[in-house]
């Protein structure tokens, strides 16, 4: 992991998720976004890691409650459909960015 893949703030609010990165990069996540994007052993098979969270059970206005760091290098969430599994590496949810300029970079 790059210092650029470093989280230096969170902030949960009603619309999601915003991290500042230790490069200076802000992301911001939709809550549903990063729900259906979870990638626990509930919601992704662990050996074919083919999806079982189907998308159209997630609720549209699913909020992230609560959150723990795991270590330095990670996040955990409590989200309001009560699952709690899923860890967050910081490098997932760089990659997981969904600004223009993180999907540029992905693409190239």
């Amino acid at each position: 992991m790059t210092a650029s893949h470093t989280v230096t703030k969170i902030k949960i609010g009603d619309d999601g998720l915003d991290l500042e990165w230790s490069d200076g990069h802000l992301s911001h996540y939709d809550s549903k976004y990063l729900r259906i994007n979870c990638a626990c052993a509930e919601c992704v098979e662990e050996w074919t890691n083919r999806k079982l969270l189907d998308p159209l059970t997630v609720a549209a206005d699913i909020h992230i409650e609560d959150h723990i760091p795991v270590g330095k290098y990670a996040v955990q969430f409590l989200w309001s459909d009560t699952h709690y599994t899923g860890i967050y590496p910081f490098e997932m949810l760089r990659k997981l960015c969904p600004c223009d300029e993180c999907k540029a970079n992905a693409e190239s």
